[in-house]
């Protein structure tokens, strides 16, 4: 590949967005893994059906990959094939899947999950990248959908929806670690940190089957947050204590 053409392709992605959450310890097996991603892959294809179906196994990226189908089965066998190392009681299972459809973003999900380790944290992640399709797409819009859908299957501690250049400003405004709870354009908080969360904030609250709430300064994707309040709004949150990193060594998987 000639020089500089990485950093060339990277100024044409037009779409980069990320949803993510993270929690602390939490002991599971492959096959209560998979079924928490098998939950989570059918809520995406009903939220968008055109971006989020054709799963392929991650490998280079490209359509050779082998496809799979998701259920719960089909899952466990993929984790199970794709970590067998010997530690896997303490560092946990991971996998990662894409989707690349017509007229659509490349899809990714990834899962780092189970293990007994108290100083890795878990996390799950859907990850939206394009040349073409930009953030008016109906898919970015319903992205804080996408992070109440990873609340719920994953009974995370803390997550957040972002672009690069806002994740970075946030980051660097506060001196942030990358997995420190922060909210981006939308922010979830599990209940004990939704009950810190101040009165007044901008944007919509909406509780979740889980006592977890996701905060959306989208207003459901009709409008983009300035910097400046999403600054403020992590502000106010980290007043309350309800963006409070959780402590290391883990001994819980949520605040």
């Amino acid at each position: 590949m000639p020089a500089g053409a990485v950093g060339k392709a990277e100024e044409d992605v037009v779409l980069n967005v990320v949803v993510n959450g993270f929690w602390g310890a939490r002991e599971e097996d492959p096959q209560a893994i998979a079924a928490r991603w098998n939950a989570t892959l059918a809520r995406l294809e009903d939220i968008d059906k055109g971006t989020f179906h054709g799963w392929h196994e991650a490998g280079d990226g490209v359509p050779a990959d082998p496809l799979l189908t998701p259920t719960v089965p089909a899952l466990a066998d993929y984790l199970v094939r794709e970590n067998p190392g010997p530690d896997l009681g303490v560092v946990g299972y991971g996998g990662s899947l894409w989707a690349q459809n017509q007229d659509a973003a490349k899809a990714t999900s990834n899962v780092r999950a189970g293990g007994l380790s108290p100083y890795i944290s878990r996390s799950a992640s859907v990850i939206l990248r394009s040349h073409t399709v930009d953030e008016d797409a109906d898919v970015v819009r319903r992205t804080p959908e996408i992070l109440a859908v990873i609340g719920e299957e994953w009974d995370i501690d803390a997550g957040q929806v972002y672009d690069r250049p806002l994740y970075r400003t946030v980051a660097e405004h506060f001196g942030l670690r990358n997995n420190d709870p922060r909210c981006g354009h939308a922010v979830w908080l599990s209940e004990r940190r939704a009950a810190l969360a101040p009165e007044g904030l901008p944007g919509t609250s909406t509780p979740a089957a889980n006592g977890g709430l996701v905060i959306d300064l989208t207003y459901g994707g009709t409008r983009t947050p300035s910097a400046e309040t999403v600054i403020d709004v992590n502000t106010r949150l980290r007043a309350t204590g309800a963006l409070d990193p959780l402590a290391t060594p883990f001994d819980r998987a949520k605040l």
